[in-house]
């Protein structure tokens, strides 16, 4: 590949993060249409794609996004207002670039009609906001010391405070106050001590000092002067910002001492040009002419340095992160790969250091078994991402499809935080799409339904994350209108996937949407009424070891639950039994494991139960599920797995001990294979069969 094939498909990746930060900001603008920060970062978007865009040679998505770029300037000099339509048109933009781009990378050709109509749709606006502006009567310009900031913003002034003489007779003092300043923020205090007397004419009771502050915070100019409220008629104090904080501009570079000097009125611009003709240093030479005091020069050097060390602080983050690297996800997986072979080698490694008994090579073996753990921890903590990345790609799919529905529908998004391995959730985002759009569709109502029902007439959609063991929680709330069991139950004895006398719990019946070809939807729609979706649904969470839960409440809403492993790589197992045969429950699963005499059994061959202190729990034996020969031994265990809310037992002939499990794939003619989820070698090089819990019990209660 050629230096500029290897910068155009670079560009193409940063042009896709970018873009994804462009839709965030643009969704996150249409709640806070005043957000400061948030236009400058949707600026720097464009700005950024433009630029790199026109670098690279691509010069259609360069013209295209400077176009936009032109509207969003308005917007930033305050020429224009955020609006619907602008949204609507910055986001349809955003989908063309997106376009642009496939088409860059599979060299199709390029719609040049649809740009030129967004083009000339984004020109006709910013046209309208120049006649308007032209319109509006000039405003007086601020004339004050300082100027507004946005809230929580970081914004430097220098602040001159000069007591007079005189203050310490009405009881204030000074250097308290100052050090109430300087703990508003990040803070340089420089005292100014040239009007100080010799102590033959010092009088105890007289201010002979004062001080230039350059102080860095968020609370604004008027929580600064409130600081002097009460000695404001006795002081000279000048409040001026130095820095704004904006970001926007990356030179960390300050004005000169002579500008700094000239702004505080300690020199006049006559004596300045004069000085500059000599060849010594600025500020000694304003020294030596008498025209500055030392002082004061050395307290413009402080300013200075105190400013450039804020801009240079304040870059380091854009040099950090450019000390990171992207990596191809091939790599990635080719990585985990060779950890994933590596841990195999090292437990066959265990094994027979153990079966010799070498005390000096048990400690080498224990050693290269930790290393093999934190080497297997990291390389799965490189793949970890956190799901926001996914939550926020469907602000816009919520934003889109409840406007063509004319539904109002919030999006609440809690554990964006949440990490899961790049595959989950690279598979988990079109089950995710499904469950949404059922959610809008089916189960958030119109304004008018919820008002009449005495709702609020806008939805609320809740998408939630978090840890739960080794497993990671996604739920789908709404606060619509549930799900009717009948209904459901009416449709299922009408398609005959049960019969109208079957005794089924609500769970149960919820279950039957996950069926393919089910549907209550009483039209076909752009949305739903197909029947597909649901079974797409349930094969892909099962695809990824997970669960899908259902849980509704007849006119307050529906909840859905999605339970997934962190990694579908490697994960720690129950080595376990059976005759000759070996097999792994997930770790994860696994509560606790007892013993079982045959005496103990209770039930018949069809239902076996034990009774676990006092609680009923079913079990199953595997030697039968799987239809092993031989006789069981008379002291059998029983794994007891936490499964779908409930405890089931499986009972096995030995539990071998914790297993450090690394997945493979079963080949095609075993992938069908019902109760088996994988397989993984084990220390002596023979293999062992991975469990699919969920659905083995699933197979045992059918």
């Amino acid at each position: 590949m050629s230096i500029e094939d290897m910068n155009r498909k670079a560009f193409m990746e940063e042009a896709q993060d970018l873009l994804a930060e462009l839709e965030t900001g643009l969704l996150e603008l249409e709640e806070q249409p005043d957000d400061s920060d948030c236009i400058d970062r949707v600026f720097r978007c464009m700005h950024t794609i433009k630029g790199s865009g026109a670098m690279f040679g691509f010069d259609d998505i360069a013209a295209f996004t400077h176009d936009v770029e032109n509207v969003f300037d308005l917007v930033r000099n305050n020429a224009m207002a955020v609006s619907k339509e602008l949204l609507d048109l910055t986001l349809s933009s955003r989908d063309h670039i997106v376009y642009l781009l496939e088409c860059a990378k599979s060299d199709a050709p390029v719609d040049l009609e649809r740009s030129r109509e967004l083009t000339t749709k984004l020109k006709a606006l910013a046209a309208g906001a120049d006649q308007a502006e032209d319109a509006q009567p000039a405003e007086e310009e601020s004339s004050g010391d300082y100027d507004t900031q946005a809230p929580d913003q970081d914004v430097t002034y220098r602040v001159r405070f000069k007591p007079n003489t005189e203050i310490f007779r009405y009881g204030a003092n000074p250097a308290a106050l100052v050090e109430e300043l300087t703990a508003m923020g990040a803070s340089m205090a420089f005292v100014h001590l040239e009007d100080l007397p010799g102590l033959e004419e010092l009088d105890p009771e007289s201010c002979h000092v004062w001080w230039d502050v350059v102080l860095t915070t968020n609370a604004g100019p008027e929580a600064i002067r409130e600081v002097f409220m009460f000695v404001e008629d006795d002081c000279d104090l000048s409040i001026k910002v130095v820095d704004r904080g904006t970001g926007l501009d990356d030179d960390t570079s300050y004005k000169r001492i002579g500008e700094i000097l000239l702004e505080r009125g300690d020199l006049n611009p006559e004596d300045l040009e004069k000085v500059l003709s000599e060849q010594k240093q600025l500020g000694e030479l304003l020294t030596d002419a008498g025209l500055v005091k030392k002082q004061a020069v050395e307290s413009a050097l402080a300013e200075q340095n105190a400013v450039r060390k804020i801009r240079e602080s304040r870059s380091a983050p854009a040099v950090e992160a450019a000390t990171s690297i992207r990596v191809a996800a091939d790599k990635l997986d080719y990585l985990v790969d060779l950890v994933g072979e590596l841990v195999i080698v090292q437990a066959q490694i265990s094994q027979v250091v153990h079966e010799q008994n070498d005390p000096s090579m048990v400690l080498l073996a224990e050693e290269l078994e930790r290393l093999s753990d934190d080497l297997r921890d990291s390389t799965l903590g490189i793949r970890m991402l956190p799901i926001g990345t996914t939550f926020s790609k469907f602000r816009r799919l919520v934003r889109d499809l409840s406007s063509d529905l004319g539904k109002e529908i919030e999006l609440v998004t809690r554990g964006a935080e949440t990490e899961l391995d790049k595959t989950v959730i690279e598979r988990l985002g079109d089950p995710l799409v499904h469950l949404l759009r059922n959610s809008i569709d089916h189960g958030i109502e119109t304004p008018d339904e919820r008002t009449a029902n005495g709702k609020k007439g806008a939805g609320e959609i809740l998408l939630s994350a978090e840890h739960s063991g080794g497993d990671v929680l996604i739920q789908i709330r709404d606060d619509g209108k549930g799900m009717d069991p009948e209904v459901i139950r009416a449709k299922g004895v009408e398609r005959g996937l049960i019969s109208p006398e079957a005794e089924l719990t609500d769970k149960e019946i919820f279950g039957l949407i996950f069926q393919p070809g089910f549907s209550t939807a009483q039209s076909v729609t752009s949305v739903s009424g197909r029947g597909v979706g649901m079974d797409v649904v349930k094969r892909s969470i099962d695809s990824l070891r997970g669960s899908v839960d259902i849980d509704s409440a007849l006119g307050l809403g529906t909840t859905i639950t999605v339970k997934l492993p962190l990694t579908l790589a490697i994960i720690d197992g129950l080595q376990i039994c059976v005759e000759n045969e070996y097999y792994v429950i997930p770790l994860s699963l696994v509560e606790e494991c007892v013993e079982l005499l045959a005496k103990e059994e209770e039930g018949g061959k069809e239902q076996r139960i034990i009774n676990l202190r006092g609680e009923i729990v079913p079990y199953l034996r595997l030697r039968e599920f799987f239809a092993l020969d031989g006789k069981a031994p008379p002291i059998e265990q029983v794994v007891v797995v936490g499964v779908q809310g409930g405890r089931m037992g499986i009972v096995v002939d030995n539990v071998i001990g914790e297993h450090q499990t690394v997945i493979k794939s079963l080949g095609r003619v075993y992938r069908d294979v019902e109760g088996i989820s994988g397989a993984t070698i084990k220390g002596d090089g023979t293999m062992a069969l991975i469990l699919d819990v969920p659905k083995l019990l699933q197979l045992a209660a059918g």
